[in-house]
């Protein structure tokens, strides 16, 4: 057991350090609970003078080349990698108290996460996010049709970043893509895991602690909606945007305080799911594969990924479907033994799925509520948000009758048969579906691809323009 377990074990409430551009902060003025589990954990006070950008600074990073911020992000990824990386390991051992994924998972994330700082990966995103990247390193010439002249400038942001608890492998992407657009970033950590945005500085830190991407990045925690920090730091005169990501009370918590010169860009909360059709029963190895790329989808982060299924439309009669459910649950169940840390549904949801059993004519169940796994066939969709390994399987007659229950809501579809995909992404995106891919590769992404329906580092920059002020030329000649 290491110490900070054996803290905790002993009832004494972690620390959770702040970053203040290069300057770690220890301090145990305020004490939080940790939103799952109930941890108590302990920060300093909030400076709120250290933690807000004043406008008369130019942002540290607005000249450095973007082939630089490059270069130390890919040395800080090599860094975080490191099996022996003392505030990586440091890091987990923290957040294995506070976090719901299993110590396994949270150290696959966070170094998983880290492959993102690649030299090739991050010059994919520069380049998929913005038509001439040169607009990122400086005032870039344009000319119109009538002979003006202008420049534009991809503009340093001042950001605020609400970062989600769900998963600890978005502070590092966070980190790196507001060191790309040479913002000025404060990253607000949530209960769930307030270290690893941190842990990530700390390593960068180390390499050099007066970097520009160093001084251009703070992390604190405060709990959500607390109006006496979020008053003072959701202004206009200090931040440009606020990225959010998280559910719909953290989502709505933001909206009161835009306006005038204060954006959102949200990451809000959003339910995928899977669309098989009747090609899955051609054979029973057909099936069984089926079965096995439809429990990767429902798995992804023990299904706390926005990514992971939560539905299954299946084009089946109520036999078929039973052979597929029963196939399904036991690849979850295989996968949720190999994966460890099962944690037992919370008491209203194992009611609501306690109740479903008892309904044999229009619903039937697989598995049972201690996190293993359940999969639930219904003749509609459950009026429940399906979680922990909990997945809902609707027969359909027809695919085309699953697309009515997609929305805006709902950001991936996993498909099956790959070759019936092109029939039905125009439908699927009128109706607000945002990304559809083959079943069974709901985590994975290509690279640069936009997400959430945009390119987000487009819309984190500030966007400036330089009208030269030649002489147009008259329309006409």
């Amino acid at each position: 057991m290491t110490t900070i377990e054996s803290q905790h074990a002993g009832g004494t409430a972690l620390s959770a350090p702040f970053f203040f551009r290069g300057e770690v902060v220890e301090g145990a003025g305020a004490v939080h609970r940790s939103r799952d589990l109930g941890v108590s954990f302990t920060t300093p006070e909030i400076d709120l003078d250290r933690a807000v950008p004043l406008r008369s600074e130019v942002p540290p990073l607005l000249d450095v080349a973007l082939d630089d911020i490059v270069d130390f992000l890919v040395e800080a990824g090599q860094r975080i990698r490191d099996p022996r990386s003392p505030f990586v390991r440091d890091c987990i051992d923290r957040m294995s108290a506070t976090h719901t994924l299993p110590r396994a998972q949270l150290e696959a994330q966070v170094v998983g996460a880290a492959g993102y700082l690649d030299k090739r990966v991050l010059h994919a995103v520069v380049e998929q996010n913005f038509p001439d990247p040169k607009a990122l390193d400086g005032w870039v010439p344009k000319r119109d049709f009538l002979g003006r002249k202008s420049f534009v400038r991809a503009f340093a942001p001042r950001l605020i970043h609400v970062l989600p608890g769900n998963s600890p492998g978005v502070a590092v992407k966070s980190i790196a893509q507001g060191a790309l657009v040479k913002g000025v970033n404060l990253f607000k950590m949530s209960s769930s895991d307030p270290f690893t945005t941190v842990a990530i500085l700390r390593t960068m830190a180390d390499i050099d602690p007066e970097h520009p991407v160093v001084r251009s990045m703070s992390a604190v925690y405060w709990r959500g909606g607390d109006a006496a920090v979020e008053r003072v730091l959701f202004r206009p005169q200090y931040f440009d945007k606020i990225v959010a990501w998280g559910g719909g009370d953290a989502i709505d918590n933001v909206v009161k305080y835009l306006g005038p010169g204060l954006q959102l860009v949200s990451f809000d909360p959003k339910t995928s799911i899977s669309m098989v059709g009747r090609q899955a029963f051609d054979t029973e190895e057909t099936l069984d594969c089926a079965a096995g790329l439809a429990a990767e989808d429902v798995m992804v982060l023990n299904q706390d990924a926005c990514v992971a299924s939560r539905f299954v439309f299946l084009e089946a009669d109520e036999e078929n479907a039973d052979r597929f459910c029963d196939r399904l649950y036991r690849r979850i169940a295989e996968r949720a033994a190999a994966a460890g840390g099962n944690r037992p549904l919370d008491s209203e949801l194992k009611e609501q799925i306690r109740t479903l059993a008892l309904l044999d004519d229009e619903f039937r169940v697989w598995g049972a509520t201690d996190g293993t796994g359940v999969v639930i066939r219904s003749e509609a969709p459950v009026d429940f948000h399906p979680v922990g390994k909990t997945v809902n399987v609707v027969p359909v007659p027809s695919l085309d009758e699953a697309i009515r229950h997609v929305g805006v809501a709902t950001q991936t579809v996993g498909f099956f048969p790959f070759d019936r995909m092109p029939d039905f992404r125009d439908r699927l995106a009128a109706g607000g579906v945002q990304r559809i891919v083959h079943l069974g590769e709901a985590g994975p992404s290509t690279v640069g691809n936009p997400h959430d329906a945009m390119y987000p580092l487009h819309r984190f920059v500030h966007w400036m323009v330089h009208e030269d002020g030649a002489a147009a030329i008259p329309i006409g000649e």
